[in-house]
């Protein structure tokens, strides 16, 4: 779990499916645009985002990449703010 003071407690597993969300969001990419891309299955990226399945590092690194993100920014919580959002 990850720690912020003042911020309620947030798991990894949480912070990674609100990445993934929010990166294939804003990149116009649908599940199964991003399986393909990471050669995973659709039915896998949807459990990873709804917090249902474990992932291994290898797979997140695929999941990085697809994105054009470092793995780091997967696993870096967002935090809102009046002003837009907040990277830790």
């Amino acid at each position: 779990m990850v720690a912020i003071k003042g911020a309620p407690q947030v798991t990894a597993r949480q912070i990674l499916a609100t990445n993934i969300k929010s990166l294939r969001a804003e990149q116009g990419l649908s599940q199964e645009d991003l399986a393909l891309e990471c050669d995973l299955h659709r039915t896998f990226i949807a459990h990873v985002e709804r917090e249902t399945r474990n992932i291994s590092l290898d797979n997140i690194e695929k999941i990085a990449k697809a994105l054009h993100v470092p793995v780091f920014r997967l696993l870096t919580p967002v935090h809102a703010t009046s002003k837009g959002t907040v990277r830790s």
